[in-house]
């Protein structure tokens, strides 16, 4: 009962060096695998591992099409009920994790955890190929495969390969034709949000770029290395 209560609480009475707070002491010995390199389930997949089968099961939907666990509000669909739970916190409102230096809200204790770092400069996962340190062991293991080269996302169209299964998602959009980003304005549709924020600055004058030997304005960066040729 007692540990139970931990769920309403959010107590997290067991805590791993690198600052991880866990509610059981179960999952406390879990994690600290992480920091050993001791990983006893591999993904057959990418070769990916995992401190317990439970976490190996969920990442192979990674690799697979299915979304099972599907949103009643919204109709989006989710590969674990983990990630289901959490955004339904989006419908009803619920910022339960609250961060204690500037009031920001989070539906998971988890994205709290990592959101502190900002404030205290941590950044706990450390690259042994060059030093550069991350505030998250996921952002780690991604940039492992700059050094290994390492591209376990492929497209099943053309091939492709990438380091991100975020970045095959987007890619996938170049044989579907979906633009699921549209500007309010003039209808355009676009693959990524980052596009679709570059766009609108068109329709709201935004030239942030502005060019040191003339003062001309862009939207883009890239715009404005490509202008600067024009003075070289």
């Amino acid at each position: 009962m007692l540990t139970h209560q931990r769920v309403h609480t959010g107590e997290r009475p067991f805590r791993c060096v690198c600052g991880k707070a866990f509610a059981y002491s179960s999952d406390l010995l879990a994690h600290e695998q992480v920091h050993t390199g001791k990983t006893s389930f591999a993904c057959s997949v990418c070769g990916k591992g995992f401190t317990q089968s439970s976490r190996l099961t969920e990442h192979q939907l990674v690799h697979s099409d299915q979304r099972p666990f599907k949103c009643s509000d919204c109709e989006k669909s989710f590969k674990s009920k983990k990630y289901l739970r959490t955004h339904q916190r989006l419908h009803s409102g619920e910022w339960p994790f609250t961060c204690s230096e500037c009031g920001k809200g989070f539906t998971r204790s988890s994205h709290l955890l990592t959101h502190r770092r900002v404030h205290t400069g941590e950044k706990p996962f450390t690259c042994s190929g060059c030093g550069k340190g991350f505030t998250q062991s996921c952002h780690l293991l991604i940039h492992q495969r700059v050094h290994t080269g390492e591209r376990p996302f492929t497209c099943s169209r053309c091939g492709k390969g990438f380091t991100q299964s975020s970045d095959l998602m987007t890619h996938q959009r170049v044989h579907t034709g979906e633009r699921p980003f549209t500007c309010s304005t003039c209808g355009k549709g676009f693959t990524q949000s980052y596009h679709l924020l570059k766009h609108q600055q068109i329709h709201a004058g935004e030239r942030p770029f502005p060019c040191s030997v003339c003062g001309k304005g862009f939207t883009q960066s890239s715009h404005l290395v490509r202008h600067q040729r024009v003075h070289n």
